[in-house]
């Protein structure tokens, strides 16, 4: 009996810190904003919080079946012309100029997440280091379906992959521990 509470104390105290940091503290949580834990030794944690306010989904993510087949990936967030757009989270620019047309701000954020931004007048430069909240750049063009400078196309991708940028957002559900099996 003494050596299982000793295994389960041994094991208990490391997940219990891994949970503090995942897990954002209530005094220090604010709505829609969401704190990404670090593993030792990886880059410090990268808190996101909407590029836009109010944060209004005008068009929703849809993945891509394939690589390079249709969906929509990202998001489209309602403004107004002109309004400025925030970096969603402390980063590195890695671009900022034109694609087809448009304006794009593309960051790259510890662990490997990079977020984009079009279409925007950008006020940054490749190179720059911005925190989470800086003006990155103005709404100013079109894209898709909205009406000029009314909608920001927010994208979010790891690697290849594209996921849904609103995932930033939303902080972890509720963590359970569950008893290992042969424990008693």
């Amino acid at each position: 009996m003494i050596r299982s509470q000793l295994v389960a104390a041994t094991i208990a105290a490391p997940v219990a810190a891994t949970l503090l940091l995942v897990l954002p503290g209530a005094s220090a949580a604010r709505p829609g904003v969401h704190r990404h834990a670090r593993a030792a030794g990886s880059p410090a944690a990268v808190s996101y919080a909407p590029p836009v306010a109010p944060l209004q989904v005008v068009r929703g993510f849809v993945p891509p079946s394939t690589q390079w087949g249709p969906g929509h990936r990202g998001v489209d967030l309602a403004t107004s012309p002109g309004e400025p757009v925030r970096a969603a989270g402390a980063g590195t620019v890695s671009f900022a100029g034109r694609v087809a047309g448009r304006g794009v701000v593309v960051i790259a954020h510890a662990g490997g997440v990079r977020t984009e931004y079009e279409p925007v007048t950008p006020l940054v430069r490749a190179g720059a280091t911005v925190l989470r909240g800086a003006a990155i750049g103005r709404v100013h063009g079109t894209h898709g379906g909205c009406a000029p400078g009314r909608c920001l196309h927010w994208g979010a991708r790891r690697g290849d992959a594209y996921f849904d940028p609103l995932g930033l957002l939303r902080p972890l559900g509720p963590v359970r521990l569950l008893p290992w099996a042969d424990s008693p």
